[in-house]
């Protein structure tokens, strides 16, 4: 079984929404499955059907979760030392060449990129085209609407 790469900070969230499902949901479903079995007749029970879909669901998530966590190789950014280097973690500070537009990335597992919150895939377009380049490097990136540049300005590992 292959290793996945995470973020310290993306696998304790994951280890927090296990510890949620595991000591919250999973009881108040079972609860909610023992309340509608009480009701009588399971063959009409609205209530009964719903419980026992969530039921699936959460299990199925914690096995997720599980699986995700067993298989991950939990990386932290602050005690990374590429010299400078654009590796898994890092934050990477870009200029858009053709509008001198300024952003800042972070490169992290799939399971933890949001675009909204500046964290961005490993297996994405942009983190392949940064990964082994340094400060000062052009990178040609491509998108949809055809190729761009960016200049790197910037390397950290927080």
């Amino acid at each position: 079984m292959s290793t996945v790469p995470i973020t310290k900070f993306g696998a304790e969230l994951l280890k927090q929404e296990l510890h949620t499902l595991k000591t919250k949901e999973r009881p108040a479903v079972i609860n909610a499955i023992a309340e509608a079995r009480a009701q009588g007749d399971l063959s009409e029970n609205a209530e009964y059907d719903a419980a026992k879909e969530r039921q699936a669901f959460i299990e199925g998530r914690i096995a997720e979760l599980e699986g995700k966590l067993s298989s991950a190789q939990i990386i932290d950014p602050s005690e990374l030392d590429a010299e400078g280097r654009v590796v898994f973690g890092a934050t990477v500070a870009l200029e858009d060449l053709e509008n001198g537009q300024k952003v800042s990335y972070q490169i992290v597992g799939e399971d933890e990129a949001d675009i909204k919150v500046s964290k961005v895939s490993i297996t994405s377009p942009i983190a392949r085209a940064l990964i082994g380049k340094y400060a000062g490097d052009v990178v040609g990136v491509q998108a949809p609407a055809g190729v761009r540049e960016y200049e790197i300005l910037d390397v950290k590992y927080l």
